[in-house]
């Protein structure tokens, strides 16, 4: 992931961000990069099966339905794990647990390739799960600690890339080679691609040590540091704003006769997912505190307007686009104030950070769920809006820490 540390309190919680390691003001852009890359394969590694789920059902016998807990095992491996696995190895040196992580997700894919067994394969995607949440808790106080405190915006700007790049070019990629070749080929090649990461990584991303015992400090600790609360509720929040809507799109769009072109709503999406993350990339390190608050307002502003309009189809698509530019940059925006918030302990804060991401996957599709069921898919706009507002608010009292202004720090 040497025995395990026991993580113990540290006699006063670090109040400063932290401190960078780099070595000069060159920006270390193939090193980030191969983070950024470790984060596309971990989206892809999670997606993937979603585009596929047709054929892998056939292959290993199963139902659709059955198949498609292939996603929530992972989902459950990353939730349950995150948090105490990274509390647990906070002594370890960094770039050798990196190294398990990545190499982990080589592993499984490699078992999730050839496994003609149902159970093996659940087991499998259950250990990526563990293996994501722990490379998720690492990168972003990985990417933080190579460049100076001017450049750490820009640094996660560069690793968090790799999420809307696999989503809207290497997921429709991964189906098509599916498609073409197998879906167990696609695994195949994804288990390569990983091995060819490993030496990225060890020819251009620097180690560092892990924290000494009397420095850690226990899960409550970490919880209760000034502005964490208020990070972890706005991501959970919006995440679970998104991903309501994200999930049941497909019955969304059809209200404005759009079920038949579905794949160009998530197309306009994807790109303006892409433009964001360029966007937050440039400006992360002086507006970090106006870009939350922007993006919260202008997704709460775009789901009053499909509420209101969501059936009309030139107000999906401008509505879908405004979506995107809001959403793409937000992981950027939330992990990036989660490790400046909580200094020395950003490992540990970002397992929070990730465990909080997921439960709001989980309740988006549940919440989602019992809306379509019972009051109907109109109504899920409104839910994104009642969501969206508290957080907005929360976002904008975390002006001392949490979400504070540049000037402020």
């Amino acid at each position: 992931m040497r025995s395990t540390p026991t993580l113990l309190d540290a006699s006063a919680a670090p109040s400063a961000p932290v401190p960078s390691e780099a070595t000069s003001d060159r920006f270390p852009m193939s090193g980030l990069l191969a983070l950024g890359m470790a984060a596309f394969i971990t989206v892809l590694t999670e997606a993937l099966p979603a585009g596929l789920l047709t054929r892998m059902s056939v292959d290993l016998g199963v139902s659709e339905a059955m198949a498609g807990q292939l996603v929530t095992l992972y989902a459950l491996g990353t939730l349950v794990t995150a948090i105490p696995l990274t509390a647990a190895t906070q002594g370890w040196r960094r770039r050798p647990l990196l190294l398990v992580a990545i190499l982990g997700f080589s592993v499984v894919n490699i078992i999730t390739a050839v496994s003609t067994h149902f159970a093996l394969t659940l087991a499998a995607r259950f250990l990526a799960g563990v293996f994501a949440g722990l490379l998720w808790s690492l990168v972003a106080g990985y990417a933080v600690r190579m460049v100076p405190e001017h450049q750490k915006g820009r640094a996660m700007a560069v690793v968090m890339a790799g999420i809307p790049v696999a989503l809207s070019l290497g997921i429709p990629a991964g189906t098509f080679l599916g498609a073409a070749l197998g879906w167990r080929f696609t695994f195949g090649i994804m288990s390569g691609i990983t091995f060819v990461l490993v030496g990225w990584v060890l020819a251009r991303v620097p180690d560092f040590p892990g924290q000494r015992e009397d420095q850690r400090l226990s899960l409550l600790k970490v919880f209760t540091l000034p502005g964490i609360p208020s990070v972890l509720f706005v991501t959970l929040a919006y995440v679970l704003a998104h991903n309501t809507l994200y999930t049941y799109i497909a019955p969304f769009v059809a209200k404005a006769g759009l079920e038949g072109t579905l794949d160009r709503v998530l197309l306009v999406f994807g790109v303006a997912a892409l433009v964001s993350i360029w966007l937050v990339g440039m400006w992360i390190d002086r507006w970090l505190r106006e870009l939350v608050l922007g993006s919260t307002a202008l997704f709460a502003l775009v789901a009053v307007a499909l509420g209101l309009w969501g059936g009309i189809a030139v107000v999906v698509y401008a509505g879908v686009a405004a979506w995107g530019l809001a959403f793409g940059g937000v992981a950027t925006l939330f992990q990036t104030a989660s490790a400046k918030t909580a200094g020395e302990a950003a490992d540990v804060a970002q397992a929070m950070l990730v465990t909080a991401w997921n439960v709001a996957i989980a309740g988006g599709g549940i919440i989602g769920g019992v809306l379509l069921e019972t009051v109907g898919v109109a109504s899920i706009p409104w839910l994104l809006a009642a969501l969206l507002l508290p957080t907005w608010a929360v976002a904008w009292r975390a002006k001392h820490h949490g979400f504070a202004p540049v000037s402020a720090r």
